[in-house]
């Protein structure tokens, strides 16, 4: 016989806790587990067993501190993607550091948030994240564009004009973007999941997965985040 609660139980969003700090994991745990989409079925306190537990648990999203005791978060991220390869990870520290923030999302985080973020809008990025948007706090936003426009700076007098290291796209790669290319391109930079856009666009899921597709490809860039820092940068977002 089927269980009644099988659908519920399906439907959580599974999250492994990294912090250093006991009282900051146990009060962060109990906060989460106030929504009833929400588990939290674990925690760790460096990356040495974040890693371990990711590997027994596979959460679905890692919420996870950089400063840890030994190796840092931001340096754990290989680590731990490999332990739990289709896990979300997302950074949830006190560092506004715009390198921190660089290197968490090079490294794979599919998001940056602060401590400092209220309550219900940590639950709501969980969930955003886990439909595949990228999410970066609101005080971050201008560090993530200076972050990649410096990483994109050409150096010396070189000007080949095409596409600038680092991942950001060239001026004319948006000109080979469709117009609902473009479209899907502003929800991107909005931080909108594919859900989200296929929503506001009155389109399929499946139909905007293939958009994204061809958006990263033609800018020539490999994650949403950098398509994102793109679109800010010749006016899209």
């Amino acid at each position: 016989m089927t269980n009644p609660n099988d659908a519920d139980v399906a439907s959580e969003v599974r999250i492994l806790v990294v912090d250093d700090h006991t009282l900051f994991r146990r009060g962060l745990t109990a906060l989460l587990m106030r929504d009833a989409s929400l588990r939290v079925v674990g925690d760790a306190a460096d990356a040495g067993e974040a890693q371990r537990r990711a590997a027994e648990l596979q959460p679905d999203i890692i919420l996870l501190d950089n400063h840890l005791p030994g190796v840092n978060g931001v340096d754990a991220l290989p680590a731990l993607r490999q332990a739990a390869p289709a896990a979300r990870i997302v950074m949830l520290t006190v560092s506004e550091d715009e390198a921190d923030l660089a290197a968490a999302l090079r490294g794979g985080a599919c998001g940056y948030l602060l401590k400092t973020i209220e309550g219900d809008a940590l639950v709501t990025a969980i969930h955003r994240a886990m439909h595949g948007a990228s999410v970066v706090a609101e005080e971050m936003t201008g560090k993530l564009v200076a972050a990649y426009r410096d990483a994109a700076a050409p150096s010396g007098n070189d000007d080949d004009g095409g596409t600038q290291p680092g991942g950001a796209a060239a001026p004319s790669a948006i000109e080979l973007l469709s117009p609902r290319e473009r479209d899907v391109l502003r929800g991107i930079a909005r931080g909108a999941s594919n859900k989200e856009i296929a929503r506001d666009l009155g389109i399929a899921e499946t139909t905007v997965k293939i958009h994204v597709q061809h958006v990263l490809r033609k800018l020539d860039v490999s994650s949403r985040v950098q398509a994102a820092v793109a679109a800010t940068e010749h006016g899209l977002s």
